[in-house]
């Protein structure tokens, strides 16, 4: 039994293994929401979307225990840029969607942590902290040494989902209210993070030789080379990162569209309420 996954020297098996910080973490999270949402007052729950908590929280789960995180933290490294893209694409909104507007203020409001919380989830800060954790914890040497211990495999993990909730905060959360943060900077701040995933998945898939010692020194799995796993991790991290981004960016700019289309109001013929 292990408290967290990390790299391994045996043989991939599909032998069921269990990941007790795993369970630790995510049933902490759900208890915790739960007992928010319980001691809130009606009004305290605007916002608050536990269906989307639940939906962040059970791919959080799915990227974390096994047999994805055991197969990206020895094996292969597209597991890893799966489990990657899960969480800080995809369970970090969708968790930080779920919190009530009230539990965001009160966190904000919390002293000297909540102006340090205030100030990193500014968009500049929390595009540039969120793609030096991308791409930090993508450098081979870094990658390779956390991944070989329980404990830098988890601050992998922690990191990615600490950086992917500051970095869609501006984007996902009302609170606080930044007025001058419309949508045309939103599609922006979106469309620039697409290039620092670009670059890393590029470079990974043009690598003429494996990148991280960890995948290129595993026992095979499925036949398939390091150097081909390394390119399919690229394209991962190119278009299941850009595919996310851009949904969004589609959902900003169509309901943008209809808001300013109600705004505007019906048009007017030319000739309307001329007499005859």
């Amino acid at each position: 039994m292990q408290w967290w996954c990390s790299a391994q020297s045996g043989y991939w098996s599909w032998a069921w293994q269990p990941y007790v910080g795993v369970w630790l973490l995510v049933g902490g999270l759900a208890l915790a929401y739960w007992l928010l949402w319980r001691g809130s007052e009606p009004g305290e729950r605007d916002g608050g979307e536990p269906g989307s908590f639940a939906l962040g929280l059970l791919l959080l789960w799915a990227a974390l225990d096994w047999p994805l995180a055991a197969l990206g933290a020895t094996y292969l490294a597209t597991a890893h840029m799966v489990q990657y893209t899960l969480i800080s694409m995809a369970a970090a909104p969708l968790m930080l969607r779920g919190l009530p507007d009230g539990t965001l203020r009160r966190a904000l409001d919390a002293g000297t942590a909540g102006r340090i919380l205030e100030a990193a989830t500014r968009p500049m800060v929390a595009f540039v902290l969120f793609n030096v954790v991308l791409v930090g914890t993508h450098w081979p040497v870094v990658l390779d040494t956390l991944m070989a211990t329980q404990v830098g495999s988890f601050a992998l993990d922690a990191l990615s989902l600490v950086a992917g909730a500051l970095f869609w905060w501006p984007i996902v959360s009302p609170v606080p209210e930044r007025p001058g943060f419309r949508e045309v900077w939103k599609l922006a701040y979106l469309f620039l993070n697409t290039i620092p995933g670009t670059i890393v998945g590029l470079m990974l898939v043009y690598a003429e030789y494996p990148a991280y010692a960890t995948y290129e020194l595993a026992p095979p799995v499925f036949g398939v080379s390091a150097l081909a796993d390394q390119q399919v991790a690229g394209l991962v991290m190119k278009f299941g990162g850009g595919l996310v981004l851009w949904s969004v960016m589609g959902v900003i700019f169509f309901r943008w569209y209809l808001r300013e289309s109600e705004e505007a109001g019906p048009a007017v013929p030319a000739d309307a309420g001329a007499g005859s």
